[in-house]
């Protein structure tokens, strides 16, 4: 298994950019190609503050009380979202999977992920302001990995306490790095208790309350 390059989380000038729009209280590093908050603590509202003041293009999330830089997707990463899109569409009309949507996650909400896709029911969101939604009444999130070298721990390991302790029932990782899907479901008291895994082309069984039969041929398609 590869963890992706050690590529920078964002350009010098992106980081210039953010660290000059911080929050007063908040002092930003960039010390070999990755953010930090000095002190290496942020306040939900001061995280809440950088994420709209960040330059075009730079996804910012709060997961387990670090400061995190999304990945800008590549386009087989797009692709994957679009096609699990579709499927919904076509199998549950009643839901939508809305991509990129920012959600409160983990203990007390003190953390923000912006997911790469929030299954709900259409309209589920209407009546929310603001970038970070309530998790509550979301059927499942999708996260597909990236090339980049945070993806082991962000993904595979701070993603799922997060989601977990925000009630999200199952949480979709398609994981390109081994050409596998695993579904994190059975929540009880704030944890996933099961989490098996299924090879691209596998006939995935996505359990309540999404109850939905995934055929993943395709992504076979999508391998790097």
């Amino acid at each position: 298994m590869t963890f992706g390059t050690r590529r920078p989380q964002m350009s010098l000038e992106d980081f210039e950019e953010l660290a000059g729009k911080a929050p007063e209280n908040v002092q930003l590093e960039f010390l070999d190609g990755r953010l930090y908050v000095k002190g290496d603590h942020i306040e939900i509202e001061d995280f809440e503050e950088l994420a709209r003041r960040a330059p075009e293009g730079v996804k910012l999330e709060l997961i387990d009380g670090k400061l995190e830089v999304k990945p800008l997707p590549d386009q087989r990463h797009r692709a994957i979202v679009m096609w699990l899109s579709r499927l919904f569409m076509q199998h549950r009309p009643e839901l939508a999977l809305y991509p990129e949507q920012g959600l409160k996650i983990s203990a007390y909400r003190k953390g923000n992920a912006c997911a790469d896709a929030a299954l709900a029911p259409l309209d589920h969101f209407i009546a929310q302001d603001g970038e970070w939604a309530d998790p509550k009444g979301v059927l499942m999130v999708v996260e597909v990995t990236s090339r980049d070298r945070d993806t082991d721990r962000r993904d595979r390991v701070d993603k799922v306490r997060g989601y977990a302790e925000a009630g999200i029932p199952v949480y979709l990782l398609i994981d390109r790095d081994n050409d596998t899907l695993v579904v994190h479901n059975d929540l009880k008291n704030g944890t996933y208790q099961q989490s098996p895994s299924y090879p691209y082309g596998a006939v995935v069984e996505l359990p309540a309350p999404v109850n939905m039969a995934l055929d993943t041929e395709k992504l076979k398609d999508y391998a790097d």
